[in-house]
């Protein structure tokens, strides 16, 4: 079974948090609540987010003091953050925003489709991260057992075969998405986080393909996952 990504929304109005739960319904995610910039630092402090809907008008800390805190994080100061603001002050608020780490602006009242199909793609790069995670840990375990399998009786070539055919579906998978951005003309926050990913599943193919019968001595590197 699939692990569903979490999303958290941010907003004082209790009004807003309904309207956005009932837009992102669809994408069958789960959605967690916050009524105030210090709840949704509490909230990102146990748990992982794909992406974060943060209003820009709250009482007490407001959503750029927010954003500036989820930045200074190491743990979360690369999730995707959406702004949502009920007051267009023009060009400055919208730099501002961005400023403090946006990937995206959007001013209310906004198209509800906009908003789940921007939504959904940081959801799904998410989630292209998490299964590169999960193939880099295979790979560890391959490497700390010095060559043994790992879990089963499988052969360490079958095990390599194995890793190699997972990790060519998140290839697939993620070039797809490459392409798919490129012909909707997405914001450049998400096509620069699939280039991103896209890099890190390159280092991952070279680690893998070291591992091979004939192709050197050593333990090769993995790539960071930050």
């Amino acid at each position: 079974m699939v692990q569903k990504a979490k999303i958290l929304l941010v907003d004082d109005r209790p009004e807003n948090l309904l309207a956005l739960e009932a837009i992102l319904s669809a994408l069958d995610q789960t959605l967690v609540r916050a009524s105030s910039g210090e709840e949704a630092l509490k909230a990102l402090l146990t748990d992982d987010f794909a992406v974060i809907l943060l209003d820009v008008q709250m009482p007490g800390m407001d959503g750029f003091e927010t954003a500036a805190h989820i930045k200074r994080r190491e743990r979360t100061r690369d999730i995707p953050i959406i702004f949502l603001t009920a007051i267009n002050h023009g060009p400055h608020h919208t730099f501002r925003g961005y400023a403090a780490g946006a990937v995206d602006y959007i001013s209310k009242p906004f198209d509800p489709w906009v908003l789940r199909a921007k939504v959904s793609v940081f959801v799904e790069l998410y989630m292209k991260n998490c299964q590169l995670r999960e193939q880099a840990a295979l790979l560890r375990l391959q490497l700390e057992g010095g060559g043994k399998p790992v879990g089963d009786s499988k052969e360490p070539a079958g095990l390599l075969a194995e890793l190699s055919a997972r990790l060519a579906a998140v290839e697939e998978q993620a070039e797809a998405l490459s392409k798919q951005l490129d012909d909707d003309s997405a914001d450049a926050a998400a096509v620069a986080t699939a280039a991103h990913l896209e890099r890190k599943l390159t280092g991952l193919r070279r680690a893998l393909d070291a591992l091979e019968p004939g192709a050197g001595s050593g333990a090769p590197s993995l790539p960071s996952q930050n």
